[in-house]
């Protein structure tokens, strides 16, 4: 979802979309981009930000590949509230880019890289992992290349753009003998692991009924939102980019998999969505008898809302998975009780870094992670699925048994 950061910039660069996203997908994105978009401006720079903690010694070192809004207002901060990870290095297809925003957090620039000559980090010591934030058609590719060089993978939502892409890349992983990680930032947020607790231990008694709705307005003039609807990029709309957080999130709180989906997605004359969807909503049936509501939508203000409905108590998350600021409210006759995090404030960890430095701690106590490729397989399956009763308007079963082992 888009949020206002406390990172953004004011200094803006002016170049095209195409030339943002290097020499190994330019072809890709020539064939696949509007005309638009080859005229979109750049990314701003980052602001200078508070230096990274001495190291106290050998800290896990993350190859972050792409330098977006998200990647440079986001990711890139965090690693200054990282306990065990660090940034080692940066990919990118603007080398002039790439070398300022190296000098802004000290990497030096033997550390840099383009993506065709991505695989020479299988030679870069300092590097333990890399964070993938491409557009999601580039994922597998990358990913795949990145455990081939011999480097454990956290790789952004949706994990792919199919599920036979997620396979390749969950394949790729366990023969390097590699870690795979999704970007899962939620499974990391205090408030969100907060209201996933309350509800294990039966806060509102039985959760009958679960909403979520995710929507934001599309700025067409921002690369970020011209590569989303290009489905050649994106492998769909509102549902791949906002409405994830959705299906994902009623899965993490009901601690359950729905075994039936329905959807419907209105029509639009919008001609920004003539290869994806812009609004499309959902239903889906748990074995428990619980009933979740989902929607998403690239032309609504934005929300980003959960809400449970039990035997007991409801609950709501509002905001629910926003980038700061989430809050968790237990409503019952006699009263609400909510828990958040103090406005102006950053918890330690936050979900950023606490998803950083979960994979170097998950490997250090040779754990699995917590948001494993099996698990961003299991929501491509189920965006796969609600697309498919969208499209036929019959309900699509998804009752997979027990998809955890891959």
């Amino acid at each position: 979802m888009t949020t206002m950061s406390v990172h953004d910039s004011a200094t803006a660069t002016r170049r095209t979309f195409l030339g943002a996203m290097g020499a190994a997908s330019t072809a890709m994105l020539a064939a696949a981009a509007p005309a638009s978009a080859q005229r979109a401006t750049g990314r701003p720079y980052p602001q200078a930000i508070r230096p990274l903690p001495p190291d106290g010694g050998r800290r896990f070192g993350y190859a972050v590949v792409g330098l977006g809004k998200y990647a440079l207002n986001q990711i890139l901060p965090a690693f200054a509230r990282c306990r065990t990870s660090r940034l080692a290095a940066l990919v990118s297809g603007d080398p002039a880019k790439a070398r300022r925003v190296a000098d802004q957090y000290g990497v030096d620039h033997a550390h840099l890289y383009d993506y065709a000559g991505f695989d020479r980090i299988a030679n870069d010591p300092t590097i333990d992992a890399v964070y993938i934030i491409l557009p999601n058609a580039l994922h597998a590719e990358f990913s795949i290349r990145a455990s081939r060089a011999g480097k454990h993978v956290l790789c952004e939502k949706p994990m792919a753009t199919s599920a036979a892409d997620c396979r390749r890349m969950i394949v790729a992983a366990r023969e390097a003998k590699r870690e795979l990680m999704i970007g899962y930032r939620c499974h990391y947020d205090p408030v969100n692991r907060k209201a996933a607790a309350l509800l294990r231990e039966k806060t509102v008694g039985t959760p009958r009924i679960v909403t979520t709705d995710n929507s934001d307005v599309l700025a067409f003039d921002d690369p970020s939102a011209q590569w989303r609807v290009t489905r050649a990029l994106s492998g769909g709309g509102s549902l791949m980019d906002l409405g994830i957080y959705g299906v994902n999130g009623a899965r993490y709180l009901l601690d359950e998999d729905p075994v039936e989906v329905r959807a419907m997605i209105p029509p639009t004359d919008d001609p920004h969505f003539r290869e994806v969807e812009d609004r499309i909503s959902w239903l889906m049936r748990y074995r428990s008898g619980a009933m979740v509501h989902g929607s998403s939508s690239f032309s609504t203000a934005a929300t980003t809302r959960f809400g449970v409905q039990g035997t007991g108590a409801g609950m709501r998350l509002d905001p629910a998975t926003g980038y700061y600021g989430n809050r968790v409210i237990v409503e019952r006759a006699e009263g609400a009780q909510s828990w958040s995090d103090p406005i102006f404030t950053i918890p330690e960890p936050d979900q950023f870094a606490g998803q950083l430095d979960h994979l170097a701690e998950a490997l250090a106590r040779k754990e699995r992670v917590r948001s494993t490729g099996e698990e961003g397989m299991q929501d491509v399956r189920l965006i796969e699925a609600i697309y498919e009763a969208a499209r036929t308007g019959r309900p699509i079963s998804t009752d997979w048994g027990n998809w955890r082992n891959g």
